[in-house]
């Protein structure tokens, strides 16, 4: 029956569409309104499929009147033409090939009334607009976030691409270094037009020229003890991009004593992990990466890359997989690695998962414990046993 419905369902070309448009058709384009903030076919109504099938005769009062539906590539307006039918319309078709098949073929296109910043609001962030996990409160949610990013070198790179094209309103780098020609392979938000700059600097340059819409503050320091609290202020989100242990330490502490999430991965060589550290929001139920390592190993025993080396690539499936987590914490979705540390093998390809539970005896996040302040991180990872 359903087949024998969508048969007499006629499609037509965009020509004949604008053709029968010139004498008298109406057009209704059923999209929703960020899609059709990118371009609607001239002389199109919009109405999104849901509030046309909620009140069809509010929108079209005669049964008889020559009706066409177009959507983006065509699936939707067909649906819509098959609900009219079956709602008594009898002169209904739909659009073939949609907008897509519109704009392919020059036919005149108008843009919606609109600010030219709700225009690249819609079309920049189109994709994430049919998500119903984001939508447009979502990605307003994401404009109104600051998240911060320490070190802006081989996970800050891949990750501050992906939260600066998503749309997170305010970035916050902090990284004193320099680039240096050592770093490209892997640090690809720098160029060798920037070896000798700021990383931060040309971390904020590439950024920007990917979308000028957000905000990025460059901030040429390194984080201590000293100016943590500064820079923890009025972030949502840390995400970590160090190389040492010293600052992990730090931001661990600093983000439970500012109940924020912490991002946390680490590199070296052929092999990864990230993790999200929740304990300042989660006391007793989330643990921190003190609870992981509740002592650094020796400097021996932990190479950085520029003493070990590191596959260029691998940096880059670590960011993205951080940048994926600080959207989820910043729109609430999903479950995020909370409690969880995702370890994986680039040479074999292979990840594994393991639990993570909160030291009910940590000396940062146990529940009723007090800030018990910063201290000298750098002595504390040289002799953890002293």
């Amino acid at each position: 029956m359903a087949d024998n419905v969508a048969m007499r369902i006629p499609e037509i070309t965009p020509e004949l569409a604008l053709q029968r448009l010139s004498e008298g058709a109406v057009l209704i384009d059923v999209r929703e309104p960020h899609e059709r903030a990118g371009g609607m076919a001239e002389g199109a109504r919009g109405i999104a499929l849901a509030d046309l099938q909620a009140a069809p005769a509010t929108h079209l009062p005669r049964l008889e009147q020559d009706i066409l539906l177009i959507c983006q590539t065509g699936k939707r307006s067909a649906d819509a033409a098959r609900f009219l039918h079956a709602a008594g319309y009898t002169q209904v078709a739909s659009v073939a090939g949609g907008t897509v098949a519109w704009r392919l073929q020059q036919l005149p296109l108008v843009q919606p009334a609109g600010s030219a910043e709700d225009r690249d609001f819609h079309d920049r962030y189109s994709r994430h607009l049919l998500l119903p996990q984001v939508g447009v409160d979502g990605q307003r949610l994401l404009q109104r976030s600051r998240v911060l990013v320490l070190g802006a070198g081989g996970l800050g790179s891949p990750a501050g691409f992906y939260l600066a094209a998503a749309g997170v309103g305010q970035l916050r780098f902090v990284d004193d270094d320099r680039v240096e020609r050592s770093n490209l392979h892997r640090q690809i938000v720098h160029t060798d037009a920037s070896v000798g700059q700021y990383k931060v600097d040309s971390a904020r340059e590439r950024l920007l020229a990917l979308n000028p819409s957000i905000a990025i503050e460059a901030i040429a320091e390194r984080a201590t003890s000293a100016n943590i609290d500064a820079l923890m202020d009025g972030v949502d989100v840390v995400l970590d991009g160090s190389d040492n242990f010293p600052l992990r330490y730090l931001l661990n502490d600093a983000c439970i004593k500012h109940a924020t999430p912490l991002v946390y991965a680490a590199i070296e060589r052929f092999d990864g992990q990230v993790s999200v550290f929740d304990a300042g929001r989660q006391r007793g139920v989330a643990p921190c990466y003190r609870c992981l390592f509740p002592q650094p190993p020796p400097p021996e025993f932990a190479p950085n890359c520029a003493e070990a080396g590191v596959l260029g690539a691998l940096p880059g499936l670590a960011g993205v997989l951080q940048a994926t987590e600080v959207l989820k914490l910043l729109l609430g979705i999903g479950e995020p690695l909370t409690g969880r540390l995702l370890r994986f093998d680039a040479l074999s390809m292979r990840f594994r998962e393991t639990r993570l539970s909160p030291d009910p005896h940590c000396a940062v996040c146990a529940p009723g414990q007090d800030f018990p302040g910063y201290i000298d991180y750098a002595a504390f990872c040289s002799n953890p046993q002293r």
